[in-house]
């Protein structure tokens, strides 16, 4: 008799994502008159076992009462665009979103977190774009959480406090710890995108560049961004970069520069208008036979006219009493 064994694989249960709560809630105005009453019931029971001095209700009455103040632990206010992570006993059991006051389970313990929109107007940081230039780049993003499961649960809260203390409870603790998550992937993000372009076009022929990109930038950042933060279950609204200059140990070289280019530009505009003068000048005596010029003396034409034109200073005019031959 041949005797078979199969193995069964035990996989990990996968990992779930958000979920709504669907725990039982109450009206929180009724569960408070409901438990005030039998707090005022139980509280009368109690002194009149104590008055009777009869041991067994005076007991009973006193664990009730405690347990009815432990019922209150149960109450909960919730404002718009806020949401509680809901944890029995350490099992995620989903996310309640309504609005109001409510009472529930008071064994189930609450994170509160807030959905709402978050501004990061990050101080500017020293990163090399594509040619290695030093660069003085900053941002400024707008962000919110999306997914409350992987908020709480994907990433350590404690390894994004600003300091080594222990991150609190408070709804305004917690944030803090996400808004310094947020910063720090956001610096790594702007680094990696200030990367792959150049400042200007001076160096580089790329079409896209740093100083010019403006909503292309934008959307790489952004995508960086969305990428680096979805597991903590972040969403970004809206990120752009907001300052950009060469570092301090290359702005004045770089402004030399720029100031040289930018003479270059005028100089060359001003020579294509004074030659097309100085062609103007010579056809129209040409043509209304104003004077007959030879080749040396229309070369000395137009080198006096390109340098009269040409010239920053202003030229001094010369009075010739004599021929044209003097």
């Amino acid at each position: 008799m041949e005797t078979t064994k199969t193995t069964q694989a035990v996989s990990s249960p996968a990992t779930s994502g958000e979920r709504s709560f669907e725990g039982y809630t109450m009206n929180g105005f009724l569960a408070l008159f409901i438990i005030l009453a039998l707090i005022l019931a139980v509280g009368g029971w109690l002194i009149l076992s104590i008055i009777a001095e009869d041991s067994v209700p005076c007991v009973i009455s006193s664990l009730l009462l405690v347990c009815l103040l432990f019922c209150a632990k149960g109450f909960v206010q919730q404002e718009p665009n806020e949401a509680r992570v809901m944890m029995f006993f350490g099992k995620y059991k989903g996310t309640f979103k309504s609005v109001g006051f409510y009472w529930m389970n008071p064994f189930i313990n609450t994170k509160r977190l807030s959905l709402r929109s978050r501004n990061i107007d990050a101080e500017p940081i020293k990163v090399n774009d594509k040619q290695g230039n030093p660069v003085m780049i900053g941002h400024v993003l707008v962000w919110r959480l999306k997914d409350t499961y992987k908020a709480m649960f994907e990433i350590d809260s404690q390894t994004m406090a600003r300091n080594t203390a222990s991150v609190g409870t408070d709804v305004n603790s917690i944030m803090s710890a996400f808004e310094n998550f947020v910063k720090i992937q956001s610096d790594a993000a702007l680094r990696q995108v200030a990367g792959l372009y150049s400042y200007d076009n001076n160096e580089s022929s790329d079409e896209v560049m740093l100083r010019g990109g403006g909503d292309i930038i934008n959307k790489q950042l952004e995508e960086r961004l969305d990428e680096r933060l979805n597991m903590a279950g972040i969403e970004i609204v809206e990120a752009r970069i907001n300052y950009l200059a060469y570092a301090p140990e290359i702005a004045a070289v770089m402004l030399r520069r720029q100031q040289a280019d930018a003479i270059i530009a005028a100089r060359e505009k001003i020579v294509e208008g004074a030659v097309s003068m100085v062609k103007m000048a010579l056809d129209r005596l040409s043509s209304e036979q104003v004077v007959e010029l030879d080749d040396d003396k229309k070369a000395s034409m137009v080198s006096n006219l390109l340098v009269v034109l040409c010239g920053d200073d202003s030229a001094q005019p010369v009075v010739n009493t004599g021929s044209l031959n003097m």
